[in-house]
């Protein structure tokens, strides 16, 4: 029978239910009190009203009233202690990971150096209203001659016009940088003609060198005419052909999503395993969902590479704080209803989970949104907690794979592969068609051979195996609206 509690740290005054406990059941010392959920917190001593409770062996909030052994722990008896902004000072505590090899991969060699496990036609339109035609290019294409390429995919979006100054920047940005992607064998630009985001900015950032563009004002048949220049894309894009490549060459988004209880237990600490692995092989991992760290910020400035870096987190996370203050919001505004279901209580839990996913890594570099990765590593990288967003967000800064750990589960999918993977067992076996791996299995066996085997079908993954989301055909860009609608 599955045990009833796990005790992250043995300072932690509380425990994590790991199945649906009956009151009067007793584990760890502790008779619990009432029915407590899968996920959820159980206390393990007496918690003064007012004391800081701990999990991961950090503060996820205080006690709003005084809490007995075996009580449940949640938000009725639980509150964050999160402030609106922090002060923070450089105190470095890392040690460089040692360079190791991990397992080579089957990826496609672009002419500036880098490495796609993808070889796609990209179709991206410049503004909303020819998100629909780029579609149907899209579509047309890919019956004709689809197979001679890895796939051809179009990704609409609604915005590109009636945007001012950074709101209308960051379109362009994520655009722009979509388009340099090394997944993109070749892409073709569709624009209308009158939007705000014109294509000839667009252009002046684009390094693409497999490139095709088409104005639907100017055309006579945008549909026709669009077919045919990504066909000259796909005869340019499979002269390219996949060559083994180490590790090293390998650039992991992490992201997490629809996260319960376990999240912070199995999946998250697992694609840990995966950004120490890369990172230490010389590759590049990068976290995002930067609220979703407020409360574990800290652990992640320890970690700087130098003190110019941490001084960019800080400002990053200041800045984000700010973000929400100046729209009257509450830094603390998380976890959402699903979080809540699955156990997390506040903000600071969520992060303390959320963070694991980093690793142990050094972090080499901060990202604006819209940016594109320029070292190897661990890059922090702007961009809020939102799914779709976030993900667009790690594709467009040079994500090749995304890792996405999920207890809840969620079908989307993004530009590069994304590699759904389950905190808990019951999720995996409920949802094959989401999930592509278990990570509720280290419960039962050990992280190590969890972490092996996530390795092993990441490379298989990035060699060319389709996700679960690639097979439904899950191919979704979300960006930032942060500004004023004309």
């Amino acid at each position: 029978m599955t045990p009833a509690l796990f005790q992250i740290d043995p300072r932690d005054p509380v425990a994590t239910a790991l199945r649906d406990i009956d009151a009067g059941e007793a584990a760890l010392g502790v008779t619990v009190a009432q029915p407590v959920p899968k996920g959820h917190k159980v206390a393990l001593r007496a918690i003064e009203a007012g004391a800081p409770v701990h999990k991961f062996g950090f503060p996820i909030g205080r006690a709003t009233q005084a809490i007995a052994p075996g009580a449940h722990v949640h938000t009725h008896n639980v509150a964050t202690a999160l402030e609106t902004s922090g002060s923070y000072a450089y105190r470095p505590a890392f040690e460089a990971a040692p360079a190791r090899d991990g397992p080579g991969f089957l990826g496609y060699r672009r002419a500036d150096g880098r490495v796609g496990t993808r070889n796609e036609i990209w179709i991206l339109p410049t503004v909303g209203c020819v998100g629909r035609t780029a579609e149907k290019i899209a579509e047309q294409a890919a019956r004709r001659f689809g197979e001679r390429v890895d796939g051809i995919h179009a990704f609409a979006h609604p915005f590109g016009c009636s945007q001012l100054g950074d709101d209308l920047e960051g379109t362009r940005a994520i655009l722009t940088a979509l388009a340099n992607h090394p997944n993109a064998g070749g892409v073709l630009l569709v624009g209308l003609g009158c939007e705000s985001n014109q294509m000839r900015d667009m252009l002046a950032g684009i390094s693409q060198p497999n490139l095709r563009t088409i104005g639907a004002q100017a055309a006579g048949d945008e549909i026709e005419e669009g077919i045919l220049l990504v066909e000259a894309l796909v005869e340019q894009a499979e002269q390219c052909v996949r060559t083994t490549v180490p590790l090293s060459e390998l650039v992991l988004g992490v992201k997490c999503g629809g996260s319960d209880g376990f999240s912070g237990l199995t999946a998250n600490p697992l694609v840990g395993r995966m950004s120490d692995a890369v990172t230490a092989a010389g590759g590049t991992a990068i976290l995002t969902e930067i609220p979703e760290i407020f409360g574990a910020e800290q652990l992640l400035m320890a970690r700087a590479e130098d003190e110019g870096v941490f001084n960019r987190i800080v400002a990053l996370v200041n800045g984000f704080k700010a973000y929400f203050t100046r729209h009257g919001e509450p830094v603390s505004e998380n976890p959402s209803p699903g979080n809540l279901a699955g156990g997390i209580t506040t903000l600071e839990e969520k992060s303390l989970g959320a963070v694991q996913k980093a690793g142990h890594a050094t972090v080499t570099d901060v990202l604006g949104y819209g940016s594109q990765v320029q070292r190897r590593g661990l890059t922090l990288l702007e961009a809020p907690g939102n799914d779709a967003v976030s993900s667009t967000a790690l594709a467009a800064a040079g994500a090749t794979v995304i890792l996405f750990t999920t207890g809840r589960g969620t079908p989307l999918g993004f530009p590069v592969p994304t590699v759904k993977i389950a905190s808990n067992s019951d999720l995996a076996a409920r949802k094959p068609g989401w999930i592509d791996f278990d990570a509720g299995q280290v419960l039962a066996e050990s992280m190590d051979d969890a972490a092996s085997a996530l390795l092993a079908r990441i490379a298989e993954i990035a060699s060319g195996m389709p996700t679960a989301a690639e097979r439904n055909g899950e191919r979704e860009i979300a960006i930032w609206k942060r500004g004023v609608t004309l």
